[in-house]
C-alpha cells in the first residue's frame, strides 16, 4: 500500500451538512469543470448566442458557456433545486452574466425558439421523463439551434464505481448500493441517439469520452461522493465500525489504482449533439 492510502480513521471523517456545496467543492473541479468543457467544445459556442443550461446544478455549464458568450451572449441556468442555485448564485457572483430560474426540465418555464444552444449535463438520467425533458429543450430552441447532452455510460465503464457500489450493498445496504449506481444509466450509444432523435433532434451524434479523476485515498473517495450526494444519509447512520470495514473493503478493492498521490481512477461519458 502507498503512503496515500493511509487517511484518518473512518471514524473521525465528517460529513459536510451541505450537499450542494459539497458538489461544488469536490465534484465540479474533480469532474464536472472537464466534462464542461468538452460539452462547450462539442458545441461549438459563438459570441452573442443565447444559452440555456437545463438541470444547471451549482451552474459550471452555465458559468463557463457565459465566458465564452461574451457580453452580447445570454445564458440562463434552470435547476429544480433551489439549494444548488443558491450556491451557483454565490459562486457567479464575482462574474455576473448568467440568470438563475428555478424550473422543472420536464416542463420549462420559458418561450419557444429562445435560445441557439441548450446544454444538459449529468441530469438527463435523473429525470422521471426524459423524452418529455428532451423535447422542452428542443421546444425552447430556435430553429437551427442545438442540444448538448452529457450523460454517464454504465457503470461497467467506471469500475471504481462498482468496486464502491458493491461495498456500500454489504455495509450500508440495497438502497446505498442503488443510489451509488443511479448517474449511471443503462444507456448505449444507440440508446442515447435514439432518445434525441425521439424528441425531433436531426443530425445526432454521440461521442464516448474517457476521463480520469482523482482522489487522495479511498477514504476520501467514499466522503466525498457522499458528502455531495444523499449518500450522505445512509453513509452518516452507519457505526464507526462498518464505516472503517466499508473503507477498508474499498481500499483493497481499489488497491491496483494507488499511487503515491491516492487513487487514479477511469469514468466514462457521453456527450451528444442535436439540432432543430
Amino acid at each position: 500500500m502507498t503512503s496515500a492510502m493511509h487517511a484518518q480513521p473512518a471514524e473521525g471523517w465528517q460529513l459536510e451538512d451541505n450537499a450542494a456545496e459539497a458538489y461544488e467543492r469536490y465534484l465540479v473541479p474533480a469532474i464536472m469543470t472537464g466534462w464542461a468543457d468538452q460539452l462547450l467544445d462539442l458545441a461549438a459556442l459563438q459570441p452573442g448566442e443565447r444559452i440555456l443550461d437545463v438541470g444547471c446544478g451549482t451552474g459550471i455549464v452555465a458559468r463557463r458557456a457565459a465566458a465564452r458568450a461574451g457580453a452580447g451572449g445570454r445564458v440562463v441556468g434552470i435547476d429544480l433545486n433551489e439549494g444548488m442555485l443558491a450556491v451557483a448564485r454565490r459562486a457567479s457572483s464575482s462574474r455576473p452574466g448568467v440568470e438563475w430560474r428555478q424550473g422543472n426540465a420536464t416542463a420549462l418555464p420559458l418561450p419557444d425558439g429562445a435560445f441557439d444552444a441548450v446544454f444538459c449535463q449529468q441530469m438527463l438520467q435523473f429525470v422521471s421523463d426524459p423524452p418529455a425533458a428532451l423535447r422542452e429543450m428542443r421546444r425552447v430552441l430556435a430553429p437551427g439551434g442545438r442540444a448538448i447532452v452529457g450523460v454517464c455510460r454504465p457503470v461497467e465503464h467506471a469500475p471504481a464505481y462498482v468496486a464502491l457500489a458493491d461495498a456500500l450493498k454489504r455495509h450500508a445496504g440495497p438502497e446505498a448500493e442503488a443510489m451509488m449506481r443511479s448517474p449511471f444509466p443503462s444507456w448505449s450509444v444507440d440508446d442515447v441517439r435514439a432518445l434525441l432523435g425521439a424528441a425531433g433532434f436531426a443530425r445526432v451524434r454521440v461521442r464516448i469520452e474517457v476521463g480520469a479523476v482523482r482522489y487522495p485515498s479511498p477514504l476520501e473517495f467514499l466522503r466525498r461522493e457522499a458528502a455531495s450526494s444523499p449518500l450522505a444519509g445512509p453513509i452518516g447512520a452507519l457505526d464507526a465500525g462498518a464505516r472503517a470495514a466499508l473503507v477498508q473493503e474499498l481500499g483493497a478493492a481499489l488497491s491496483h489504482r494507488a499511487d503515491d498521490d491516492g487513487l487514479a481512477l477511469h469514468i466514462e461519458t457521453y456527450a451528444a449533439i442535436g439540432y432543430r
